[in-house]
This record gives structure tokens, C-alpha cells and sequence, in this order.
């Protein structure tokens, strides 16, 4: 069984968290897979309710996950705060450097003028 570590973080992250959790669990029997989620906090989600971006629990709940569903991190609300403290610094990237996650890839696509 995979375990995997769902954080939803802020915004539209937990709406498209859900969804991508439900196609998971639709998938798996196809592949012969089983999943076990658990949710932990990041971001402003988790510094309005326990006062920092990225909490230990959250850290230890990715250590012991073998994936990660990140959502999206941050917003406007969030803006004035300290840059250690904005979600986008104190929460991602701290955990790309735990993690050994230094590239941030990104699909490109280049059409015919």
C-alpha cells in the first residue's frame, strides 16, 4: 500500500486536492493499487490554525509518505506578512530542501505563430 501525504494548502488547493484524491482511488483497482491518504496542513492554511507554514507534524507526515499531493500555496491574504512567514517561502521552500527537490519543472509548450 502507498501512503500519501494530501496537502491541500490554500486557495483552490483543497477543491483540486479532493478531486485528485477521488481519481486516485478510481484508478487504483484498474492497476492493482491501493493508497492510503492522510492530510496534513501547509501554507496559510496552516499558519492561520497553528502559526507557522509548515509544521513538524506535516514534516513528518512527508518523510513517512512514499508521495506527496501538494496543492496551491499562499495567496493575497498572506501577502503582508514577513517573508519567512509568507506561505510560499516558510512552507515550499523549506520543503524542497528536506525533501532533495531542487528542480521545479514545468511543462512548456511552444505553438506556431
Amino acid at each position: 500500500m502507498a501512503k500519501i501525504a494530501v496537502l491541500p494548502g490554500d486557495g483552490i488547493g483543497p477543491e483540486i486536492m479532493a478531486e485528485a484524491q477521488k481519481v486516485l482511488e478510481t484508478i487504483a483497482p484498474a492497476y492493482g493499487l491501493e493508497f492510503e491518504f492522510t492530510e496534513g496542513r501547509i501554507g496559510g492554511a496552516a499558519l492561520d490554525a497553528l502559526g507557522e507554514p509548515l509544521p513538524a507534524a506535516t514534516l513528518e507526515l512527508v518523510r513517512q509518505s512514499d508521495a506527496v499531493l501538494l496543492g496551491a500555496v499562499g495567496g493575497p491574504k498572506w501577502d503582508g506578512l514577513p517573508v519567512e512567514k509568507r506561505p510560499e517561502a516558510g512552507a515550499l521552500l523549506p520543503l524542497r530542501k528536506i525533501l532533495g527537490l531542487y528542480a521545479n519543472i514545468r511543462p512548456v509548450f511552444l505553438y506556431p505563430l
